[in-house]
């Protein structure tokens, strides 16, 4: 077996090269390399690369949106092998852009982000009501609750949300983080959420304080 072949990988995840990753992970099982470790070594490995070119500015959003959907597309190769395996998420996050708000790609590349790192994502989409939002949690049982508002007019959503996830016995059971442009660390802790990241490299960090994952 090439030694470089989890190397090619890894690259073309950085690279955003879709078809790299896929003829990759493809030439990776058929010698012999477990899928888990390809997960962990090739795509998880990669997206914190591209977390760190992020976080000191080489990087910017097309060029994680475009590696995000290259580590996608291999996660989509390896997850039925990885079910089989029995190997379980990190953690399992619910995330969804407030009501009144169609904006999503943001919160999109946050879901593709956390699901680089090792994490089941449930994307409930655009416009969700809080009762949407419970819903959720009671179908999935996540450990993370995210919302995403892009609209200063639509940041208030965030709290009525909170508000109602009291009025049932959710939010003592789950972490609840904030994000988007209008989103500052102050208003998240106005309005009682858990956390606050201020894009999706961060919010991954954020994710795995809150979940206590070294």
């Amino acid at each position: 077996m090439p030694p470089d072949t989890l190397t090619a990988i890894f690259q073309a995840v950085v690279d955003g090269n879709t078809r790299g990753v896929v003829e990759g992970i493809d030439r990776a099982l058929d010698h012999g390399i477990d899928a888990e470790v390809i997960l962990n070594q090739a795509l998880i490995g990669a997206m914190g690369e591209v977390g760190r070119l992020f976080e000191e500015g080489e990087y910017f959003v097309p060029e994680m949106l475009v590696a995000a959907r290259a580590m996608q597309a291999g996660l989509s190769r390896l997850r039925p092998l990885l079910v089989a395996q029995g190997v379980q998420p990190l953690g399992k996050i619910v995330l969804g852009t407030v009501k009144g708000d169609l904006h999503d790609i943001g919160k999109n590349l946050v879901g593709m982000m956390l699901e680089g790192a090792g994490f089941q994502v449930i994307d409930l989409g655009t416009d969700v009501a809080p009762e949407k939002f419970i819903a959720a949690l009671e179908e999935h049982k996540p450990d993370i609750l995210g919302m995403s508002a892009l609209l200063t007019t639509t940041m208030s959503n965030m709290k009525l949300t909170l508000d109602a996830l009291k009025q049932t016995n959710w939010r003592d059971r789950v972490r609840v983080i904030v994000g988007g442009a209008p989103v500052t660390e102050a208003f998240a802790q106005q309005i009682g959420a858990d956390g606050y990241a201020p894009d999706a490299s961060r919010a991954v960090t954020l994710v795995k304080r809150l979940l206590q994952i070294a």
